[in-house]
């Protein structure tokens, strides 16, 4: 079983955890805001940051690109690795190890509405998305990218 650096989330035993190579993407919309994908119908709601699984024919980029697409509608452009972090996670029944590239992202265009029906694109401070994020990795990677910025 492959294992990144930071590994978050923990296994149970007994379970067989299925590898997936995943990309997610930080979009800041000025200072204030960041894109996130509000999961669910109705409240409670999940959060993650945007992005997903890399198909077979795709490399990460054009995985992240098209997760955006799908999820909130916005067309972006990966700019800068932000770090790697596995996250242990039941995903409707099964079992996985999330394997994830993390990026920042430029806001190419807004000009679609998210295909997935159960997502909805919001904007959202940071220091919300943090507490708000279902996967430890992506509040990770949240923080990772606001300390980077410290020094920018």
């Amino acid at each position: 079983m492959t294992r990144f650096a930071l590994q978050f989330g923990n296994t149970q035993s007994g379970l067989t955890y299925q590898e997936r190579m995943t990309a997610y993407g930080i979009c800041p919309r000025g200072e204030a805001n960041l894109a996130i994908v509000q999961i669910g119908k109705k409240a409670p709601y999940e959060y993650d940051l945007p992005g997903g699984g890399i198909e077979a024919d795709e490399d990460e980029a054009a995985a992240l690109m098209r997760e955006y697409q799908e999820e909130t509608g916005l067309t972006v452009w990966p700019t800068r690795v932000i770090g790697r972090a596995g996250q242990y996670w039941i995903n409707k029944g099964e079992p996985r190890n999330s394997l994830a590239t993390f990026y920042e992202v430029e806001l190419s265009a807004d000009d679609n509405a998210p295909t997935e029906p159960d997502h909805a694109l919001v904007w959202m401070p940071p220091t919300d998305a943090l507490t708000k994020m279902r996967h430890e990795a992506h509040a990770w990677a949240i923080l990772h990218w606001l300390r980077g910025r410290r020094g920018a």
